[in-house]
């Protein structure tokens, strides 16, 4: 992928990401897993916060430079859950993988939260 491109496509996925979507210029959608709904309410709003803050992107992490990966830990009822959250880009029926991944118009962001286990 080339360095502009992939640039842009991290710059569109920070923006939607740390603004959890509501930047209706980068459209998408948050899902979670199982795993992650079972937490709660109070833990949904600290991983909320953590994802949106998540800056430690590293060539290690972040290789291609698209910020569309990073693991983070939140304390829920006194203990350390690591997660995981990852974006996809889709199409816009959210049907195939997008063709135009540099295009908001075309792409739709489907950012996953996880738990380790469930990836």
């Amino acid at each position: 992928m080339d360095v502009a491109r992939a640039a842009l496509i991290g710059q569109q996925n920070d923006r939607f990401r740390t603004t959890w979507g509501a930047d209706f210029t980068i459209s998408g959608r948050i899902v979670m897993t199982r795993g992650v709904a079972d937490l709660g309410f109070t833990a949904h709003v600290a991983i909320m916060a953590a994802v949106q803050r998540f800056a430690s992107f590293t060539e290690d992490n972040d290789p291609y430079g698209t910020r569309d990966f990073g693991i983070f830990s939140v304390m829920v009822e006194g203990q350390e859950v690591r997660l995981y959250w990852k974006i996809d880009l889709y199409d816009a029926a959210y049907q195939f993988g997008s063709d135009a991944a540099a295009d908001p118009r075309k792409t739709r962001r489907l950012p996953t939260l996880l738990l380790p286990e469930e990836y």
